[in-house]
């Protein structure tokens, strides 16, 4: 991309994000040097919508991303501008879009550094850490005895979906539907009861493991160590709060904090009452 496509803005368009602009967002997130594959463009935009920027040229230079969670709350993410067209205010007029197109859900997203200064202008403010653990595990796991985590069954949905809304305080079953169907799904059952659930899935350079939802970081563990033992040797990303208790674990595995982001919220933010809370997030778009 050149420079000179981004003189003036005068010819930059904004459009609805489509399937014909997944090319052009992959080309986007490499120079980024974000995981991202074609795959995963995909399947953001099949479960959420957006924006994009185009030059004259036809060249997309900016995405946003956002996926609603019924009427009252919805994530967003994937916002990127080409570096060639930064300081233009390509990512401000993005994001206005972004925020009257989800208006007026309660918006959370992850920030890096760099964008920090956007979403406070814009009434975001800070609520937590995340951290990004990713490597390939030092030794093959073994999984939990099955009378503690078992693989996920179609009869465990609706639980799944509780629990989930339990820890996130949100209605996305078609997000949990998806993820689901695009991995490999376990269950912590106590007392007969799903208590607990985490999704494997290929994602960027391996495989996420994310969400996790459970009552505690023993339980969250299990789960991920129920995800890891069919895995093997493989590249494994995990995206966890800073406060989830995991972190050291998960480093001494072998899966490294390798970045953190800042998670931010517009609007009124209630924390979820629990007892199931968020231990990992299926990638930090979607939360």
């Amino acid at each position: 991309m050149s420079g000179e496509q981004f003189v003036t803005g005068i010819d930059v368009a904004q459009i609805p994000f489509a399937t014909e602009h997944l090319a052009g967002a992959l080309e986007l997130s490499q120079e980024m040097l974000w995981p991202y594959r074609l795959e995963d463009w995909g399947f953001a935009l099949e479960l959420g919508q957006g924006f994009v920027l185009r030059n004259g040229a036809g060249t997309v230079i900016a995405t946003a991303a956002w996926w609603a969670y019924g009427e009252d709350h919805a994530s967003a993410g994937m916002i990127i501008v080409a570096k060639a067209a930064q300081g233009r205010g390509h990512g401000a007029r993005l994001m206005d879009a972004l925020l009257a197109a989800a208006h007026p859900r309660t918006i959370t997203l992850n920030s890096t550094a760099e964008g920090l200064a956007l979403y406070e202008r814009r009434g975001f403010v800070r609520i937590g850490v995340i951290q990004q653990h990713q490597g390939v595990p030092d030794e093959r796991h073994q999984a939990p005895p099955a009378s503690l985590v078992r693989p996920m069954a179609p009869s465990d949905v609706e639980a799944v979906a509780r629990l989930d809304r339990q820890a996130t305080g949100w209605a996305r079953r078609q997000m949990l539907d998806r993820l689901i169907q695009a991995g490999d799904g376990h269950v912590l059952v106590r007392d007969g009861e799903p208590r607990g659930f985490a999704v494997s899935r290929r994602f960027g350079r391996g495989h996420v493991i994310g969400p996790v939802v459970a009552e505690g970081a023993a339980d969250a563990r299990a789960l991920i160590e129920a995800a890891l033992a069919p895995l093997g040797k493989v590249f494994v990303r995990i995206d966890t709060a800073a406060t989830s208790q995991l972190g050291d674990w998960l480093e001494s595995i072998g899966l490294r904090q390798v970045g953190d982001a800042t998670t931010m919220v517009k609007g009124p933010h209630i924390p979820p009452a629990g007892p199931a809370r968020m231990f990992a997030l299926a990638n930090q778009s979607f939360n």
